[in-house]
């Protein structure tokens, strides 16, 4: 390990061909930050690895019935927005007034299609109402009231405010114990079609004020895909991975530097992103189906499957 922040890295490649195959692959994640097993206790570990088991194994079931990578990664994320374990969805921190905004991106890597919500409040589904966006809408990203007008007229979700209230997210917000809640959920995926695609969800952190947004509704900065190069969906600091348009940045140097997956996420995150102070990390899946999951942080609840029958979990 050339960096104490190396915590994981695994990169898996095999072939897919340009027409129809029986390879797929899956990643997943429920959060980074500077985690530390003595802060868990057996039983809370255990319900996570269960709990993001269970949302891969939503996706796997999908793709290997030969279903789209689309409808993969929007099934995992609803099923971890609907987990109060996580900060998305039901499991959403509170602002600084008390409330809830929710954000949410997803992206087709065949079209270069995606759509954003950002600030919603009463949506229970935030991630099936960005695809929404995305296929129903002739724009990327809605926000606040408009976003949740859109979402009633296209037969969304809709719960009252209450319904994202949890006991652990509002003591979190009282006791303020961090400048961030780091638990964010993603996920990427590549079907038997050849195609990625990315959806990111997140209630942001604990604390927010004055309607802030950070990078998961963001294309290019917490979700990206793009069939030429790579399906990326990241966790941690917003704001440098959008000043750094950190998803973006990892396909593009796949795309104009040659660079392989491994090596251009290494390149964003453990460089550019770790010297500018900017901590959280991404997974990430390329075209021929390599899987690459880094943070610079000392957890990350991360989980993946392929086609062969490897899968894995870890967080720290």
């Amino acid at each position: 390990m050339r960096n104490k922040f190396y915590i994981l890295l695994l990169i898996i490649g095999f072939g897919v061909s340009n027409g129809f195959s029986q390879t797929w692959s899956i990643a997943v994640h429920g959060g980074a930050g500077n985690m530390k097993p003595e802060n868990f206790t057996t039983e809370q570990l255990n319900e996570y690895e269960q709990e993001m088991n269970k949302a891969l194994s939503i996706g796997v079931e999908i793709l290997k019935s030969g279903g789209t990578s689309l409808d993969a990664v929007e099934q995992v994320v609803r099923y971890l927005e609907d987990c109060p374990l996580f900060n998305a969805g039901k499991g959403a921190v509170f602002t600084h007034e008390g409330r809830n905004e929710l954000d949410a991106a997803i992206m087709d890597g065949r079209t270069l299609s995606a759509g954003a919500v950002a600030g919603v409040s009463n949506v229970k589904n935030p991630i099936s109402l960005a695809r929404k966006v995305m296929e129903n809408s002739p724009h990327v990203m809605l926000t606040g009231k408009g976003a949740s007008e859109f979402a009633l007229e296209n037969g969304v979700e809709l719960v009252d405010s209450s319904y994202f209230y949890t006991p652990q997210r509002w003591n979190d917000l009282q006791r303020v114990l961090s400048k961030e809640k780091m638990g964010t959920v993603g996920c990427v995926a590549l079907d038997v079609h050849g195609n990625l695609a990315a959806a990111t969800s997140t209630g942001g952190m604990t604390n927010k004020r004055w309607g802030r947004i950070g990078d998961a509704p963001i294309i290019g900065a917490g979700t990206y895909a793009n069939n030429s190069t790579c399906a990326v969906s990241a966790t941690g600091h917003g704001e440098f991975f959008i000043r750094y348009t950190v998803a973006h940045d990892i396909s593009a140097l796949m795309e104009y530097q040659n660079l392989s997956l491994n090596a251009a996420v290494e390149k964003v995150i453990m460089g550019k992103l770790l010297n500018a102070g900017g901590r959280g990390g991404v997974i990430a899946l390329d075209h021929l189906g390599n899987v690459c999951m880094m943070m610079n942080t000392t957890g990350m609840f991360r989980a993946f499957a392929r086609s062969d029958g490897s899968t894995g979990f870890a967080i720290f």
